[in-house]
């Protein structure tokens, strides 16, 4: 018989898990509690019963069946839905964390277990003293890109353990939260422009004591390069389809780390994921700069993005010189050593910052219809014409290209007008041979239409290449980025000029290099050693003068300007498709790709797109653009989310703006980026 008060009480057994590392003292302890208790209530009981004397602050109850979080506090039972059977764990929300940097190195430091992974982030860029957070988000190596390894790494021991930069006393990782002053444009610690060495006078804003002088050192400074052996042994994707599987373990931004089954002490890889890099800035950046350099030298290292002979040669070149700066003692001991004030730091950077084409050109550029207007061969492919090239007189004006027989005949209709909005732009150059060519990829109803122009000199291909660069992003030469983007396009074509120079640099039996360090593999299995040593010091005499800021800023900007820069791949099956395609993902644009032969199909760009959203039961992304055009399909080389993700976070992406003073709106984030799940 059961008594009367015991049938009427609305009590019943919980049982607790407790997460301490206490000795001796029991890890589940059962608590009579009741539906209407509060979350926080429940804390206070059990941190009563337990009787240990601690700091519990960071404590918080995990629901391991439901995989989430109990951080209302002030929500009762009930209303959580915790019933009997629930198994509760109280354990810290803040907990150790391995990351491999772009650079590949290791560090260990204290990341929230319970904030969304967008939150963490920008914590762990306060720690790493990384502007722009935004950038950045956390990737877990798929499968695919550890079977290579794991076969490979049977003989070989576990990395040594001081390769991994502890950081677990920093402020922000010990669960405090970090004043938002110390990250602001002028707290931001100043680094010398030229070394990107940090400034004695600001590193205490970093934090304190030498240690953290240090760490922003071995952040911001690239170290000797890796063998060829490691470099034989990291994943290198053959196909599109292997390009796939490196995105295909993004973190969701909108939930915590411990609800994608992140645990404790676990590696995960912490990645530029948008290819937007705003307001790079010498001064304030230097860790951000070497750690987007870094990835860029392993993206094209490892041949995640191709480029061709020559242009790996420039970069072989910027990375040999980058070595060779940062193995300097003149660099290593060159941090700053006039006491740079806050005040006179800002006024230098607003100088910086507002810097653009002369003054005394305003009235005259908007006055003016920009024109290009020139002889130009267009290069048809074979099988649709028997000549294969011809010249013809060009137009170039807003964002179309019209071309007449000769430049008399100017006046009258073209022979046709071609629209480079939303086309795609690829350069077609090899210096050395005097080609500089463009190739233009525009979207018809069918497909694309490929069109071949070809110029005469770098002077000429310089302005047409920037013209159809901005054409395709809607822009015309009007715009105030059109100088600056044939001035990059120039010093660019410049760095690939070094078979000008006839001397060689020192003999090459003379220099302590590595070739192989330095180009992918494809490369080493194509030329000797002695002669990969050559040609990089070739190209070398064009860029033995920068500093190591500007060598690194310069090797970003060549990769900026590879076809395929920014292109993140997915494999899809499109609505209506009986075969599957890669979905290349980029800042401004979709882009649907032939998996068999990689060319493109069609592009979309998302100043076009009217609308999207998913449909979480069939996981469907679906599109809809202007001019009644739209698109559907499923992701089937990573979860649907991600795409989504990606296409809201560029949106937000493009709304930043220098005035917002680096304040970032969270929510309009999570609100493009999240989906109604």
């Amino acid at each position: 018989m059961v008594s009367s008060t015991e049938y009427g009480s609305h009590t019943w057994d919980l049982l607790l898990t407790v997460d301490h590392q206490h000795e001796g003292v029991e890890k589940e302890i059962p608590l009579q509690v009741t539906g209407d208790l509060h979350v926080g209530g429940l804390m206070l009981k059990l941190v009563e019963k337990i009787k240990i004397a601690q700091d519990w602050s960071d404590y918080a109850f995990w629901w391991e069946q439901k995989k989430c979080w109990l951080l209302k506090t002030h929500w009762t039972l009930d209303k959580c839905g915790v019933q009997a059977d629930a198994k509760l764990i109280f354990t810290t929300q803040h907990k150790m964390l391995r990351l491999r940097l772009p650079n590949m190195k290791t560090v260990r430091l204290k990341v929230s277990f319970s904030s969304m992974v967008f939150r963490a982030v920008s914590d762990i860029c306060k720690m790493l003293n990384i502007r722009r957070s935004e950038e950045l988000s956390l990737l877990k190596q798929s499968e695919g890109t550890l079977k290579k390894k794991k076969k490979k790494d049977k003989n070989s021991k576990e990395p040594a353990t001081e390769d991994i930069l502890n950081l677990c006393n920093s402020p922000v990782s010990s669960g405090l939260p970090a004043n938002p002053g110390l990250y602001s444009k002028t707290m931001t610690p100043i680094y010398d422009p030229v070394s990107g060495s940090p400034a004695s006078s600001t590193i205490t804003w970093f934090s304190d004591g030498s240690s953290a002088e240090q760490n922003c050192s071995i952040l911001a400074l690239s170290h000797p390069t890796c063998s060829p052996e490691m470099l034989a042994e990291m994943y290198q994707p053959r196909t599109l389809a292997d390009k796939a599987k490196l995105n295909a373990g993004w973190l969701d931004s909108s939930r915590s780390l411990m609800e994608q089954g992140v645990l404790e002490e676990d590696q995960l890889l912490l990645r530029f994921k948008y290819y937007t890099f705003f307001d790079l800035n010498p001064k304030y950046d230097a860790v951000r700069i070497n750690q987007i350099y870094e990835q860029a030298r392993w993206a094209i290292l490892l041949e995640e993005i191709d480029c061709t002979e020559e242009e790996m040669l420039i970069f072989a070149a910027l990375q040999y010189h980058v070595s060779k700066l940062s193995l300097s003692s003149e660099t290593q001991d060159s941090t700053c050593e006039s006491e740079v004030d806050e005040v006179e730091a800002a006024l230098s950077n607003l100088e910086v910052t507002l810097e653009g084409g002369n003054k005394s050109n305003i009235l005259e550029d908007i006055t003016d219809i920009p024109k290009l207007a020139d002889n130009l061969k267009l290069v048809r492919p074979k099988k649709l014409a028997l000549k294969a090239i011809k010249t013809y007189w060009f137009v170039f004006r807003d964002t179309s290209i019209s071309y007449f027989k000769n430049k008399e005949s100017a006046q009258g209709e073209p022979i046709e007008k071609l629209n480079l909005k939303g086309c795609e732009v690829v350069p077609d150059v090899n210096v050395a041979a005097k080609k500089f060519g463009i190739k233009l990829l525009i979207p018809v109803a069918d497909g694309m239409n490929e069109v071949y122009l070809r110029c005469d000199n770098e002077d000429q291909y310089a302005r047409w290449m920037a013209a159809c660069v901005l054409a395709s992003k809607g822009r015309t030469m009007a715009d105030s980025s059109y100088q600056p983007e044939v001035q990059k396009i120039l010093s660019f074509l410049q760095m690939k000029n070094w078979t000008m120079c006839s001397q060689a640099a020192s003999e090459p039996e003379n220099v302590d290099m590595k070739p192989e360090c330095f180009v992918s593999p494809r490369y080493t299995k194509k030329f000797k050693s002695k002669q990969l040593t050559a040609r990089i010091l070739e190209a070398h005499q064009n860029v033995s003068q920068m500093s190591l800021v500007e060598a690194k800023l310069r090797f970003i900007q060549a990769w900026q300007s590879l076809p395929e820069f920014g292109l993140s791949y997915y494999i899809v099956r499109f609505k209506g498709s009986k075969k599957d395609d890669v979905l290349g993902v980029s800042y401004n644009r979709l882009i649907r790709i032939d998996l068999a032969t990689g060319d493109p199909i069609t592009t979309w760009r998302f100043s076009n797109m009217k609308q999207w959203n998913v449909n979480w039961e069939i996981r469907q992304v679906a599109i809809e653009f202007d001019q009644n055009v739209s698109i559907a399909f499923t992701c089937l080389s990573a979860d649907c989310k991600i795409i989504h993700e990606y296409i809201g976070g560029y949106i937000f992406l493009s709304t930043r703006s220098k005035d917002h003073n680096e304040t970032l709106d969270e929510e309009l984030f999570h609100k493009l980026t999240g989906g109604q799940e």
